[in-house]
């Protein structure tokens, strides 16, 4: 099965550099993966030295200042430089008489969009209208729909996402365990986490179908939850009771489509 990561942060400054993801990748048979800017990051330099001194490995989703008037300009300029996708929140909108003119410019670019955003942003009726108006634009939620992490108060997924899996549009990634399960103190194996995996695999699957998730390991902060190895492996358990096709699609095949790698 070709696998291929969906969501990875890199960095020279912050978190890691992409030789720390190569290896992982290697060492867990990941083919390719998408590069994800990381919030506030607006240079975009790095993620397309990566894709450069290691073609077929990368693709680029890059951040702009949305709120800048030129944002529409920078979006084509570095669409022209190879990004795949754009990375925003559900409530960006554009300076101007057109709020949603910087979507509307990803939309005629090819782009996709990969979605961050919290439940109630999600959840939102002016997000729906935002994806409804655009319905030649693909948009992926980030996260299994919320930004907020495990163990800060409310359950960290209420599905408020899932909704929009309505919209033939919309798409989602499927993080590993440890983004949203508590750990077991003291961690057991091979299961680390407390059960049971609160449904959320199964809704997402039932929601989207196979042919609208993707995997994706959120690299380099996994490591500091149950790693690498265990954010692809675990999640792959929690599949195995799909047809293979399946399978193929959600650790591979949907994200290669959305995320085309420049060969």
């Amino acid at each position: 099965m070709l696998i291929v990561d969906s969501h990875c942060h890199v960095s020279p400054i912050w978190y890691e550099p992409v030789e720390s993801l190569l290896h992982q990748m290697d060492a867990n048979d990941v083919a390719h993966a998408v590069l994800i800017q990381m919030q506030g990051q607006s240079d975009n330099s790095y993620q397309f030295d990566c894709v450069s001194n290691y073609p077929g490995r990368f693709a680029s989703v890059v951040i702009v200042d949305t709120e800048s008037s030129a944002a529409r300009d920078d979006l084509e300029r570095l669409a022209g430089e190879g990004a795949v996708g754009v990375r925003f929140r559900p409530t960006v909108r554009s300076p101007g008489d057109d709020p949603l003119a910087v979507w509307r410019a990803a939309s005629h670019l090819g782009l996709t969009i990969s979605c961050i955003g919290s439940d109630d942003e999600f959840a939102s009726p002016a997000f729906a209208e935002l994806v409804a108006a655009l319905p030649d634009l693909r948009i992926v939620i980030e996260h299994l729909g919320s930004d907020v992490p495990v163990g800060t108060g409310p359950p960290a997924r209420t599905r408020a996402a899932f909704s929009l899996a309505r919209f033939p549009n919309v798409y989602m990634k499927t993080p590993g365990l440890g983004e949203i399960c508590p750990r077991v103190m003291p961690p057991t194996s091979p299961f680390p986490f407390e059960r049971p995996v609160p449904g959320l695999f199964t809704a997402a699957v039932a929601a989207f179908g196979p042919n609208r998730l993707m995997w994706g390991s959120d690299f380099p902060p996994v490591s500091f939850r149950e790693g690498y190895r265990s954010a692809l492996r675990l999640p792959m358990q929690e599949f195995e009771d799909l047809a293979s096709e399946d399978r193929a699609l959600i650790f591979g095949g949907v994200a290669l489509s959305v995320f085309p790698i420049q060969t």
